[in-house]
């Protein structure tokens, strides 16, 4: 008789709060493509509703679409940074200006209530508090949420930031339109 062993490998759960962002091909189909393609290591709790947006920095570009997402992972945050460039990768991301246009970019914004900050990584992300293009959709998810180092709400943060340049597109359930479903 085969005898079964299970091991109990749970790893405690963090909560990750991710900006996504494209403005090359077709942007849905490219955000709900990131989100799967994180699915398969993050277990994603909420999607913001989809905002286009300027460029920002090299404005001589297409729109963005932007989006967060709260999520829980297992991962740390190097292995969860790698797994975002994965999955950028895997969309036809290459290097290349920073702040060009790309078809995903996938931030960490912010892990639990921890402050990051190794030569790849920085959390909360570095220019989380000046860009409403960022904050905007993170408050869809939690305006209260208080970013760890700054000690103000991302609410707080989005009224010092503003919105402009920044148009809100869809409400929820985005990601799930035209079959992209998670």
């Amino acid at each position: 008789m085969e005898q079964l062993i299970q091991v109990n490998s749970q790893a405690p759960l963090h909560t990750v709060f991710l900006g996504l962002g494209t403005n090359l091909g077709d942007r849905l189909a490219n955000l709900q493509a990131g989100l799967r393609a994180l699915s398969q290591d993050v277990d994603i709790i909420a999607v913001s509703g989809l905002y286009e947006t300027d460029p920002v920095g090299v404005t001589d570009q297409p729109p963005f679409y932007n989006a967060a997402c709260s999520a829980r992972t297992a991962l740390d945050p190097e292995p969860l940074l790698d797994r975002a460039k994965e999955a950028e990768r895997s969309l036809g991301r290459e290097p290349g200006p920073r702040w060009g246009p790309r078809p995903l970019d996938i931030d960490i914004l912010l892990y639990d209530s921890e402050l990051v900050e190794t030569p790849r990584l920085r959390i909360p992300h570095e220019r989380l508090a000046e860009r409403g293009f960022v904050l905007r959709p993170l408050a869809d998810l939690d305006p209260c949420l208080v970013v760890p180092g700054l000690e103000l709400s991302v609410a707080d943060l989005l009224v010092k930031a503003g919105s402009e340049g920044v148009r809100h597109i869809a409400g929820p359930g985005w990601e799930c339109s035209g079959g992209g479903l998670l």
